[in-house]
């Protein structure tokens, strides 16, 4: 067989069909052109965006539900800066992504050239890793390794950066074959050594906590999670980026801890003796004050990321190594020990009948999200894949919506992205169009990817959208009330809030109203009927209403409040 001789952007689309990239996310530009003129006659599904970092976020929406790689691709300047957003969200939640993008020729990099950026060094800081290639010759072996180092190890993003006229340049296609990586081991096996040491902190603890997180999910080891749990008696908090790692309803089952948790998940942890963390990363909307967090409690903290390790907290044991891996060793040597925690469970079940989460929705009042969400869950398919944008319906959904399933619950965790849902919420329903996939999202969340809804249309994406419309930025005047004196410096959106149904109908799709309680059922039912198009149901409620539980940033843990009335003891 004789050689056969590729342009680099047909060595683009040649190696992404050898890794079995079924779809890419993407906006052309002249940079990147050459890479689309192949891509035209490719099996790979291109879905059109309308703005890069709509792009971005539907490659983070389809790594995240399907745990594999999204991909993007965008053109030099503008359309690579405008990934950088979700870039660094990728890299704060550890969510497996790719970007191509393009670059201006060689010969012309640093001058200035229309549409440059130097975008290897603007998003250093945003990638796990990135490339400048330099010859047509290295795109496979380069791509290929780029996936492997978005997958492997803490998932995160990589980009690619090509030259034009490497796109244009020819050279041979070869297999890439993988080679070692030096400077890049992840450590996958925990050390035995100090498995040891945490089975005898865990055998001789009285109020043990489980308290996990989003690596729980990357590693798929929520199976492994369940055993060590049940098998032990020991309660379980996930994190905001861990909820549905261990199913809620269980009676193990304990919440969310922190800022915007549940009062019993984050007292749990303050009580306990023993935290046995996997996969999280004590940041600050768990721990609050770090000085402050679990002070009587002995640490094991297993992650497979060693710089995580003891960044906020020293741990006892610290554990190198991938979550599913640590779990399996610590139910070996653990064996038919017996964790004498009897009085702990007690005590935990006790805290949760007395702080109950609760929320007042009148007959006639406005509509409360709490309300909404739990009766959008009785009409949504179980393990409906539930995609948020950031603020207060973040939280609330979080609190409220009983996750039973990892890789069904999508949300910007770390960055706090607002504008994230739409977009995400499209890349989890190309990923899985047969799932009943719902965008969950605040207002002011909204109007900032809101034209990607054009996408969705085009694409005939149908998904379910609820927009949780209180005419403001929710959290932010949240904190203005309690922490500003009720000034709401260009907090409010009610002066010309859009009319959602219309932008809906003008889009493509079908828009829907709720108002008042009454409205609820018949709308979500009309909602559900609607399968041939995107669905927007402007979902009007109380521009009053506050999050809570709620322990103030920069507190301590001990002090949860539990509504208004409380605010009094700041």
């Amino acid at each position: 067989m004789g050689k056969e001789i590729l342009t680099g952007a047909e060595l683009v689309i040649r190696t992404l069909e050898f890794l079995k990239v079924s779809t890419v996310f993407g906006l052309p530009g002249g940079a990147i052109l050459p890479a689309y003129d192949p891509l035209y006659d490719s099996p790979i599904r291109h879905v059109l965006v309308r703005h890069e970092q709509g792009a971005g976020h539907m490659a983070e929406g389809y790594a995240q539900a399907t745990g594999e790689l999204g991909v993007v691709i965008a053109t030099s300047g503008p359309g690579a800066t405008n990934l950088i957003t979700p870039l660094a969200n990728a890299l704060m939640d550890s969510t497996p992504i790719l970007a191509i993008t393009g670059q201006v020729a060689s010969t012309a990099i640093g001058n200035d050239a229309f549409q440059e950026a130097y975008t290897v060094g603007l998003t250093m800081a945003a990638t796990k890793h990135n490339y400048l290639i330099t010859k047509a010759s290295e795109i496979p072996k380069i791509i290929q390794e780029a996936k492997f180092i978005a997958t492997t190890g803490r998932p995160g993003p990589v980009l690619v950066d090509i030259p034009k006229d490497i796109l244009n340049e020819e050279a041979e296609w070869i297999e890439p074959e993988l080679e070692d990586l030096p400077g890049y081991k992840p450590t996958l096996e925990a050390n035995p050594k100090m498995i040891q040491q945490a089975v005898d902190l865990i055998i001789n603890s009285k109020k043990p906590v489980l308290y996990v997180g989003g690596g729980i999910i990357h590693s798929k080891a929520n199976k492994e999670l369940f055993e060590l749990s049940t098998k032990y008696n020991i309660p379980v908090v996930t994190t905001l980026m861990g909820r549905g790692a261990f199913p809620d309803g269980h009676e193990l089952c304990i919440g969310m801890p922190g800022m915007h948790g549940n009062y019993t998940a984050t007292t749990s942890i303050q009580k306990s003796d023993l935290l046995i963390a996997l996969g999280v990363r004590f940041d600050d909307r768990v721990t609050a004050n770090p000085d402050f967090f679990a002070q009587n409690a002995k640490v094991i903290h297993a992650d497979i990321d060693p710089a995580e390790i003891g960044k906020v907290r020293e741990p006892e044991v610290p554990i190198v190594g991938d979550a599913k891996s640590v779990i399996k060793g610590l139910i070996e040597k653990l064996g038919n020990s017996e964790i004498k925690n009897k009085d702990w469970l007690s005590e935990i079940q006790e805290m949760k009948k007395n702080y109950p989460l609760t929320y007042n929705q009148e007959e006639k009042g406005p509509l409360k999200v709490p309300y909404v969400l739990e009766e959008l869950q009785k009409m949504a398919q179980k393990d409906s894949i539930v995609v948020s944008g950031v603020g207060q319906h973040q939280m609330w959904i979080s609190l409220h919506w009983k996750f039973t399933s990892p890789n069904t619950w999508l949300n910007s965790g770390g960055l706090g992205t607002m504008g994230y849902a739409l977009p995400a919420a499209i890349g989890a329903k190309v990923a899985y169009p047969d799932k009943q996939v719902l965008a969950l999202d605040g207002d002011g969340c909204f109007q900032m990817t809101c034209q990607e809804l054009i996408t969705a249309s085009v694409e005939n994406i149908p998904l379910k959208i609820v927009v949780f419309n209180n005419g403001n930025h929710g959290m932010v005047r949240q904190w203005q009330k309690i922490f500003y004196n009720h000034r709401f410096s260009a907090s409010e959106l009610s002066h010309h809030t859009p009319d959602y149904v219309a932008l809906a109908e003008a889009m493509g799709a079908v828009g829907l109203r709720m108002v008042e309680k009454s409205d609820v059922n018949r709308v979500f039912e009309e909602m559900f009927k609607i399968e041939d198009r995107p669905v927007l149901v402007d979902c009007v409620v109380d521009p009053d209403d506050m999050v809570f539980p709620m322990v103030p940033a920069g507190g301590s843990n001990d002090v949860v409040l539990l509504n208004e009335d409380d605010l009094k003891k700041l």
